[in-house]
């Protein structure tokens, strides 16, 4: 192999998106540094010091390729050889229609993997401001957490105000705790997931009077206090506090994580008013976790307050939910389309860092950047995927195709592809979905064809 004869190049960060970029490099021939911090220098939000350690849902939500965006992105970046969605798919959880992981053999398998390959070596510690200048070729993928310095450099490198938002972390609770003569295992309509039966989550329910009691509850719980600094800081909208949902109007939730559609209360032989699900969180299947619960309430509150919910009145806690401080940069302004910062090209970002949410869209950001800077080491170009594709599309709308003034972290999803031509099919949404993501295919297939050819 011809990696060992050339330079390293450095990754900060052992999260989603800096596993996966050492990997492909790695992958690549090019020889890695792979910096993580932890058990140097820990996290509020981590517990332990494993790579791609996963800090708040343990699912990579829907594995559906043809009718959902994110089911997409984990099709492609199967065939991209994703280390991440490997390991995804090797400690996955029944979850119906989802990818859900048991959160520990994930990251172990991460960890083991990377920690075996001869090409990366791991590093301890922290980087604290700027990366050294002879590091050549640098991927900072810091993630959410990134370290106040590393974040004041880069703050005075660019002179761009970072923007950030509070991301929400769901309870868990011991299976053993449930009472199962209040809830009952059913997918919604019954569906079936990669690991899954069709009775995939526990399901608590609530009657108009017990759910109306509830959200009154969330709403009266004594909150987390922010600092100062904090106040002004927006949540994203697609991992919003429950009690934030609450607040926007009483069937908020009704219509939101607790809606009832698809299921049926076993001894009432009806669709409850609301639903709380849980969903398998381990591979043993001894852990739940509260699924939309992601929550500010204080500690004490949330046991008072979760414990209304019927089934869970006993419920024992093996994690509270929490909050933790997300930042991210404006990457349409600040990023090229190779992911490099524009004010220092030897700096590429990968991750939530860029302004991508979501555990899939972050590792999708890594194994591009891992791409990129394993074509520049071997001084060959590397197109960006098409915009067609859901990598495609995800890279175009960070580094150009959002509004830079306007710019929040941003899922994928099929509103950022391109429309289909007019001669395509029927308009409506049914086989739009589908006919968006094998032209996606298509066109992935061709872009990793030609990337082989021009290795050769």
């Amino acid at each position: 192999m011809i990696g060992n004869a050339l330079s390293p190049v450095h990754v900060i960060g052992g999260g989603l998106a800096g596993s996966e970029a050492a990997w492909q490099l790695a992958q690549a021939g090019v020889p890695v540094l792979l910096h993580e911090m932890r058990p140097v220098q820990q996290t509020d939000a981590h517990k332990t010091d494993r790579l791609a350690e996963l800090v708040c849902s343990n699912s990579f939500r829907s594995d559906d390729a043809v009718n959902n965006a994110v089911g997409l992105l984990h099709e492609e970046m199967r065939r991209c050889g994703s280390l991440i969605l490997s390991a995804a798919d090797a400690h996955k959880l029944p979850a119906g229609g989802a990818l859900a992981v048991d959160r520990d053999g994930f990251a172990e398998a991460v960890t083991a993997a990377l920690a075996a390959h001869p090409l990366v070596t791991i590093a301890r510690g922290e980087i604290a401001g700027l990366p050294p200048a002879d590091w050549d070729q640098v991927i900072v993928a810091t993630g959410p957490l990134t370290s106040p310095a590393l974040a004041a450099a880069i703050h005075a490198l660019t002179g761009e105000t970072a923007l950030a938002f509070f991301d929400a972390i769901a309870p868990i609770v011991y299976r053993e705790s449930i009472d199962f003569e209040r809830a009952w295992f059913q997918s919604r309509y019954d569906k079936a997931g990669p690991a899954g039966d069709g009775a995939d989550y526990i399901n608590c329910p609530l009657d108009k009077e017990q759910y109306q009691a509830f959200v009154q509850a969330l709403l009266a719980g004594e909150k987390t206090e922010f600092k100062e600094w904090e106040k002004s800081t927006p949540y994203f909208e697609g991992c919003l506090p429950i009690e934030v949902m609450a607040a926007r109007g009483l069937d908020t939730l009704r219509f939101g994580p607790m809606k009832p559609v698809g299921l049926t209360d076993p001894r009432a032989g009806r669709r409850p008013y609301a639903v709380v699900q849980l969903r398998q969180d381990n591979a043993l299947g001894t852990l739940y976790n509260i699924v939309g619960f992601q929550t500010k309430l204080k500690y004490s509150e949330q046991l008072r307050v979760f414990r209304l919910i019927p089934g869970l009145e006993r419920a024992e806690f093996a994690r509270l939910g929490g909050l933790h401080r997300n930042t991210f940069l404006n990457s349409p302004r600040l990023l090229d389309g190779a992911l490099r910062l524009k004010a220092d090209p030897r700096l590429r970002f990968a991750g939530q860092v860029t302004g991508v949410e979501g555990y899939v869209e972050s590792a999708a950001i890594g194994l591009l950047a891992g791409r990129f800077a394993a074509a520049d080491r071997h001084g060959r170009p590397l197109d960006a995927p098409p915009a067609t594709t859901a990598l495609g599309s995800l890279l175009n709308h960070i580094t150009g195709g959002a509004n830079a003034q306007t710019f929040q972290p941003m899922n994928v999803n099929f509103g950022l592809f391109p429309p289909l031509p007019e001669a395509s099919g029927p308009k409506d949404r049914t086989p739009r979905k589908p006919a968006l993501a094998a032209r996606a295919l298509r066109d992935l297939d061709a872009w990793l064809s030609a990337a082989k050819r021009a290795a050769a």
